[in-house]
């Protein structure tokens, strides 16, 4: 008998390292990337996961999770929302007793992931060329479990975060992080504009980047 439709999701790869951001950095972490995304941001490093990859099954995403023993997941992309079978995975990973949390550049609405999701929300800034994205209801749905991530290109990046941060009192609804982008933002100038400032955020360097250069550990 076919699958059911409904619960098949195209996935790029799934694959086990440490997680590289958020509050979750250093953890063992199982990633399931899944393919697709409608943005193009300027210094978006999986461009790959754009295409490709294989349908699977969630009973087969699940499968192959637990094959690596570790309590955390996250759902990753691309944009995995863009998937909407992506909201029953995530279900589906609660239910199974992990600590799931989603990668989701925020242009798609966070409303209807299972709230015991910790939500890692994109604001994209004017330097990633897809600030026009954003989907600003979806701050009205954040709750103290969920994050929300700034990744800066340059100075004007940083002032335009800044301004976003105060104007909509971000760092009320849960955590703010600052990310310079990769070899293009010095992360010691983002660190000293941040200490300058006494803003109220969590600065992050990608870990994985800094371990592997190529990427993640497999």
């Amino acid at each position: 008998m076919p699958a059911d439709p409904s619960q098949i999701l195209r996935i790029s790869e799934i694959f086990y390292s440490l997680q590289g951001e958020t509050s979750r950095t250093g953890l063992p972490t199982v990633f399931i990337r899944l393919t697709g995304c409608p943005l193009r941001c300027g210094y978006c490093d999986t461009a790959y996961a754009f295409t490709g990859g294989q349908n699977m099954t969630i009973d087969a995403i699940l499968e192959q999770s637990a094959t690596y023993h570790t309590p955390y997941v996250t759902v990753t992309g691309g944009e995995p929302l863009a998937q909407k079978t992506c909201l029953t995975l995530l279900t589906a990973l609660c239910d199974a007793g992990y600590s799931v949390s989603l990668e989701t550049s925020g242009a798609r609405d966070i409303s209807a992931v299972d709230p015991r999701v910790s939500r890692i929300m994109d604001i994209k800034t004017p330097g990633s060329g897809e600030v026009d994205k954003n989907l600003w209801t979806n701050l009205d749905w954040l709750t103290p479990r969920d994050e929300i991530k700034f990744v800066l290109c340059d100075a004007a990046d940083y002032q335009w975060a800044c301004q976003t941060i105060a104007e909509h009192s971000l760092d009320k609804r849960c955590p703010v992080l600052l990310s310079p982008v990769h070899g293009q933002l010095d992360p010691a100038t983002l660190a000293n504009w941040i200490l300058r400032d006494r803003l109220p955020v969590r600065m992050q360097i990608q870990l994985h980047k800094l371990l592997w250069e190529d990427g993640p550990g497999r």
